[in-house]
């Protein structure tokens, strides 16, 4: 084997019988990177040191971790960056994907000090920037979490309640760091109030759209106001006390966030009842990894069918109480059991593993030390994401006004990631 092969090939790959095409490639060891590639890539020991031609298909790219990562040609070719292949200001790609040949081959591979520089044989040319690669490599994957995970929640019960997550009307409307803040509490906590919010219709609805876009749906085109006079078929609009529970089981795409205002209180009763529900999942996989498993593989039905021109499911027709990701991570809490259908479509093993597992959950979520009660008063908005946080109420008398919206989920996280994410973040995260 040739000094020069041994100079481009890593030892690793030349080991595995791994060897160069008939054209001639260059590669040259990195002098620098750019400062935002630099300083992404400190501590991690991924500054590059060598790029060249693997293989008739793929290219290597030596980080000094002693780690090396294999692009495909395609592939690196599908990805190209450049303006005639990614649109610079929509970010969407452009380039055609099928018109590329498959057995596509690079004419030359160069390390420069913006990335990995490759000419094809069109002429077409190609540069990765160094923490592009890094963040996107897959052979093997070398990132740590996935590039747009979500924050990490923090777990809550009861005692949330001497440190409540809360911000101030004037700081949110009025600083993109309040707003950042707000959204951030979200995240975390799945709940967040705000204080000193103007006591109207009109006041907390300029809160609402400061977060995002409102979810029309059939109980309002936007801003909603209820009381108790049933004008809508649902127990809601009754003094009646909600057990814990998550809005919109009926609907294929639960609302994301929910936010509440209590504009008008007289009488007594009507206590705010919160239940971290991934709090509440964490307990039971502890104390049943099987009902856990139930949970989350069992679909339940739900419908809302009150109003007389309103027969709502969705689509699929049932849903698991806990929703995981492929990866078996839990990313939606989806509970109502007044808003349950029939369950005809279990088997009687089924429907036995089922009741054992929702008795369990009942019992965790009616848990004193999990309930979180507060007295909403006006002046005091809450909102929270009704994919974990389950609510609920005391029964109540008097008269008693209560304001409020749905946020779509996608909206809700677009604004999340875009106030905390710079233009260099998601051009390296695309």
């Amino acid at each position: 084997m040739s000094r020069l092969l041994r100079s481009i090939v890593p030892r690793s790959l030349i080991s595995q019988g791994k060897s160069l095409g008939a054209r001639s490639f260059s590669s040259s060891s990195v002098i620098g990177h750019k400062p935002n590639a630099t300083k992404r890539l400190q501590g991690t020991g991924a500054a590059p040191q060598r790029t060249g031609l693997a293989n008739e298909k793929q290219v290597f790219v030596d980080w000094n971790s002693r780690k090396t990562s294999l692009f495909h040609h395609f592939w690196l070719r599908d990805h190209c960056r450049c303006d005639q292949c990614f649109h610079p200001l929509t970010r969407q790609r452009i380039v055609d994907t099928f018109s590329i040949p498959k057995d596509i081959q690079p004419v030359s591979v160069e390390s420069t000090e913006s990335g990995m520089h490759l000419v094809w044989a069109d002429g077409h040319k190609s540069t990765y920037p160094w923490d592009w690669l890094h963040t996107h490599s897959y052979s093997p994957i070398l990132r740590t979490s996935e590039p747009l995970q979500d924050r990490q929640p923090s777990l809550w019960d009861a005692s949330l309640s001497s440190r409540l997550p809360t911000m101030d009307f004037e700081q949110v409307m009025n600083t993109e760091e309040g707003l950042a803040s707000w959204l951030e509490q979200i995240e975390v906590y799945g709940l967040s109030f705000v204080d000193n919010v103007p006591v109207s219709v009109e006041g907390t609805e300029s809160l609402a759209r400061r977060l995002t876009y409102l979810r029309q749906t059939f109980y309002s085109q936007g801003m909603w106001s209820m009381s108790a006079d049933l004008s809508h078929a649902d127990t809601a609009y009754t003094t009646e006390a909600l057990p814990a529970h998550t809005d919109n089981t009926y609907f294929t795409e639960p609302s994301g966030l929910q936010m509440f205002h209590k504009i008008k209180s007289q009488g007594t009763g009507g206590d705010s009842l919160f239940v971290d529900g991934f709090a509440a999942a964490h307990q039971l996989k502890q104390i049943s990894s099987e009902a856990y498993r139930t949970l989350s593989q069992l679909r339940v039905p739900a419908h809302a069918a009150g109003d007389k021109d309103i027969f709502m499911i969705p689509s699929p027709r049932a849903n698991p109480i806990l929703n995981l990701t492929p990866r078996g991570e839990l990313f939606q809490v989806r509970y109502n059991n007044n808003d349950r259908s029939t369950l005809n479509h279990f088997t009687s093993h089924e429907v036995e593993q089922f009741y054992d597992a929702l008795f369990m959950w009942k019992s965790i979520i009616t848990d004193k030390k999990n309930e979180l009660w507060l007295p909403l008063t006006p002046g005091r908005a809450v909102i929270f994401d009704n994919w974990r946080v389950m609510h609920g109420r005391s029964a109540y008398t008097g008269d008693r006004q209560l304001c409020g919206a749905y946020f779509p989920w996608d909206d809700y996280k677009s604004k999340a990631r875009s106030l905390r994410m710079t233009d260099q973040d998601k051009d390296r995260l695309l």
